[in-house]
């Protein structure tokens, strides 16, 4: 199971996985509090919450799409990892302690953080692995790990403060995460990560390796990558109402007392990031042993397997949704539907990552990662406005609506699989 670690990865990238690691500790302890924070210190409506969580949260994976521009043709990606890190801490200290008046300011500036940030640390990442895409898939994996070992201690730490001291204090300790991720990626990387990412990759194009033309199947491929992202939008749509629908319904509709103890909303947040972290491997090891025998699923198979397990959570969720409109639920429900996800992540995220950084040429690579990230732009906003409608629709309706999105998906997947199989033939 733990194949993953004994191979032998370059140092960069576990200063990579631990600087990931604080900007989505960042990240996500500020989500676990924002729409909480909207609706009962800011006093807006749970649709208006809910619209601006969606615009926020779709934003965030939309302006990657430029900061990978801007690295490619003029900064080069370490420069922008560091310009975001900046302007996440500037922004989060911001929502933090500055006027209330500047709230959608302070969202704008964790914006723009995260277009410098979020795309060119992935594509850093690819890059120490070029022409050794054999071990790509347990790269990103380890660095999944990282992201989600940030996201589950986030929610924990910034929930508890918020709750004892007030939400701003919560907000606070993100950006003191981001502040030590952006201290330990100075210190650090030109000793770890070399001259990789640190000049713009377009304006190498004289280089010979990258005046070369696509061949035809690299071009069917490259195509073929762009229509497999599509698949994504619904999973997004599905996932991304953790921070909305599934936190409002564990807030109203949960019993969240256990031995006399009531759980912080918050804390349910964790749940996703700590299965990670704990069944990451197994998912790796699992894959790995699939292979040895010519047994693996193929990347569009993994995606299939990941809407139906997709299906599968809101499915349960529809169930409870239904039993809630009699009294409150037991919490260990939403654990299994947290676990069930996980499961359903961890087939499609990191598989992505990984299939994004093998099949794309390397002079488009940071702005391929960025459209990568623009299917949760678009999964974002429609998660948003859907989780909005959380008190017209009522819990039951909501999450039969997204269970009957999620097996359409699934279904359309599935027709495609002989077709894409034959175009996508990776190289490993």
């Amino acid at each position: 199971m733990l194949n993953i670690f004994k191979r032998k990865h370059p140092p960069g990238l576990y200063l990579l996985f631990c600087v990931e690691m604080w900007e989505r500790f960042s990240y996500y302890g500020m989500r676990a509090l924002l729409i909480l924070y909207m609706t009962q210190t800011l006093m807006f409506s749970i649709e208006k919450s809910g619209n601006i969580y969606g615009f926020y949260t779709g934003l965030v994976y939309l302006t990657p799409l430029i900061g990978g521009y801007i690295a490619d043709k003029y900064l080069g990606q370490r420069k922008c990892i560091t310009a975001g890190a900046i302007f996440m801490t500037v922004g989060l200290f911001v929502l933090a302690f500055a006027p209330k008046n500047l709230f959608l300011f302070s969202l704008f500036l964790m914006i723009v953080a995260n277009g410098c940030f979020k795309s060119n640390i992935s594509s850093v990442l690819g890059l120490l692995y070029e022409n050794k895409n054999e071990y790509k898939d347990s790269a990103y994996t380890i660095f999944y790990m990282g992201i989600n070992l940030g996201a589950f201690l986030s929610p924990i730490l910034c929930g508890t403060i918020a709750i004892k001291y007030g939400y701003e204090y919560g907000f606070a300790i993100a950006g003191i995460g981001m502040f030590i991720g952006l201290i330990l990626y100075k210190a650090f990387e030109h000793r770890y990560l070399g001259e990789v990412g640190t000049k713009p990759i377009i304006k190498q194009i004289t280089i010979p390796s990258y005046e070369e033309k696509l061949t035809l199947k690299q071009k069917e491929q490259y195509t073929y990558l762009f229509f497999l992202m599509l698949f994504t939008i619904p999973f997004w749509i599905c996932f991304e109402q953790a921070g909305s629908s599934l936190t409002l319904f564990a807030e109203f509709n949960v019993n969240r007392i256990i031995e006399g103890k009531e759980i912080a909303t918050g804390y349910f947040q964790s749940l996703n990031p700590l299965f990670i972290i704990l069944f990451a491997p197994l998912v790796s090891f699992i894959w790995e042993e699939l292979r040895k025998y010519s047994k693996e699923p193929s990347s569009i198979e993994k995606f299939a397997i990941s809407l139906f397990l997709m299906f599968i959570s809101y499915i349960i969720l529809t169930f409870v949704g239904h039993l809630s409109e009699y009294g409150k639920i037991s919490l260990w429900w939403l654990v299994l539907v947290y676990f069930i996800m996980t499961l359903s992540e961890l087939c499609i995220s990191p598989i992505g990552l990984s299939l994004v950084s093998k099949l794309t040429p390397k002079k488009f690579l940071s702005m391929t990662m960025s459209c990568w990230f623009l299917t949760s732009f678009f999964g974002n906003i429609i998660a948003g406005f859907w989780g909005g409608k959380y008190e017209v629709l009522t819990p039951f309706k909501l999450f039969l609506s997204l269970s009957i999105l999620s097996f359409i998906t699934f279904l359309i997947i599935v027709c495609f699989i002989p077709k894409i199989n034959k175009i996508l033939i990776e190289d490993n």
